[in-house]
């Protein structure tokens, strides 16, 4: 009988410890979320070299209400699908566009912002640019990863009217490359483009065109980790319903850009 019950046991272990989502496995009750840290104003380095932004900020606020202590991780955005499948984050929580591919390998919360793609010129838009017609024979750049990328990606008519397209690491990196004369016109999120036009607004323009379909915002979990989307889910219920969440998109946009979908 003994040596049947220690097996026993063993195998007990085993397979009661198998497929429990993310905070169960983490003893410390510590998350990783996945960030591009220049992405601002949603996640970047300020001055001092620290990691803040919009959604850190909601990311903060949802920890206090929960009790769970995140981390947050900069990664490469372009590689996001690796870093949540295999574990080297728990979240993906930074702008993160709501689309069919991503579902594939994540689940999303509720959508609470929207975003669309639009285009920015030099001042002055020296290539008269006014319409996504106009990108034919322009050279265009955008962030590799990004909603915009994979729009462009899936449009072949669009990509192959373009003189040559280019793809930088951050939207940091695509507007110096833009002030440098490298590319022509830039294809960005309009939350990240208009926080850089709000630091210089003497060097940019916005082109009032939208490129493909506006997106939602939602925050991204591995497909098992139900539990955890739904607390968190409900922590972010909570801080709309008490205006918490309108007070913090205040701080960083001046208008509430919370959209929430019951």
């Amino acid at each position: 009988m003994k040596k049947i019950f220690l097996p026993l046991l063993l195998m007990i272990f085993f397979v009661t410890g198998c497929g429990i989502d993310s905070e169960k496995n983490n003893p410390a009750n510590k998350l990783i979320i996945g960030v591009d840290d220049e992405y601002a104003p949603m996640g970047f380095h300020n001055e001092k070299g620290e990691i803040v932004g919009f959604d850190i900020d909601l990311a903060k606020e949802v920890g206090k209400r929960t009790g769970i202590e995140f981390e947050f991780k900069p990664i490469d955005w372009n590689n996001k699908r690796a870093e949540i499948t295999s574990g080297n984050v728990d979240i993906l929580w930074n702008g993160t566009d709501i689309t069919d591919e991503r579902k594939e390998y994540m689940i999303f919360t509720k959508p609470y912002m929207e975003n669309r793609q639009i285009l920015i010129v030099p001042k002055g838009n020296p290539e008269n640019i006014h319409s996504v017609g106009d990108l034919e024979g322009k050279t265009v750049g955008t962030q590799a990863g990004s909603s915009s990328r994979d729009y462009v990606d899936v449009t072949p008519s669009l990509k192959n009217s373009f003189k040559e397209f280019k793809t930088y690491l951050n939207f940091k990196e695509a507007f110096a490359n833009l002030e440098s004369g490298n590319v022509e016109v830039l294809i960005c999120d309009e939350l990240a483009g208009r926080y850089e036009l709000s630091k210089d607004p003497q060097k940019f323009t916005v082109i009032e065109a939208t490129v493909g379909e506006t997106c939602e915002i939602g925050i991204g979990f591995r497909k098992n980790d139900v539990e955890l989307r739904d607390k968190i889910q409900k922590a972010f219920d909570d801080m709309i319903k008490d205006g918490t969440a309108k007070r913090i998109s205040e701080q960083w946009f001046q208008v509430d850009l919370i959209k929430f979908r019951r």
